[in-house]
């Protein structure tokens, strides 16, 4: 039985209306810790995952148990679109429950000169996107395009990759991502 960890945790922490850094001081973790559970880049051990659960608060066999309805709305208007990154690049999230869905629609604007990170980005799955405007550098695997509107990209999410605005204008993206990993 696969348990997906993070989604789960994301949920419980959205429903009660708690955000990555209110729940890491709760927890007496890091934000980052926060972060990495939630996107499935890292496994908390049982005594590390019940400190955080303490913090929502709710218990290990709850959170297990815990096995919320799928949305069942259709549309979604540009404002009920979810931001859930912060800075440089914004991240605008289609449907605010990801739980026991197996996609995720982004609208990304990149800032200029934003960029995902030296260190490239490696997580299961696929994805795939279209630049609305601006211009994205992608690295893939080594290989780098700088891709303008209209271009698309599409690759294995395993092979190393990172985004990066290049141009004096911000850079938007509608991408889709398999399983939901953000």
């Amino acid at each position: 039985m696969n348990i997906d960890i993070g989604s789960r945790l994301r949920h419980l922490r959205l429903a009660n209306k708690l955000s990555q850094r209110e729940l890491a001081k709760r927890a007496g973790v890091t934000n980052s810790t926060i972060s990495l559970i939630e996107s499935n880049a890292s496994n908390p051990s049982v005594g590390a995952l019940k400190r955080i659960l303490d913090g929502i608060p709710i218990g290990l066999a709850e959170f297990f148990s815990y096995e919320p309805e799928k949305p069942a709305k259709a549309f979604y208007a540009s404002e009920d679109l979810v931001e859930i990154g912060k800075g440089a690049i914004s991240y605008r999230q289609v449907g605010e429950n990801l739980f026991g869905r197996s996609l995720q629609i982004l609208k990304e604007c990149y800032q200029p000169g934003a960029d995902t990170g030296k260190v490239l980005l490696v997580h299961d799955g696929e994805e795939g996107g279209i630049v609305l405007s601006g211009r994205l550098e992608v690295t893939v695997d080594g290989e780098r395009r700088i891709l303008g509107p209209g271009d698309a990209y599409y690759f294995e999410s395993r092979r190393p990759h990172r985004f990066r605005c290049v141009g004096p204008v911000p850079c938007e993206v509608i991408s889709a991502c398999t399983p939901p990993s953000f």
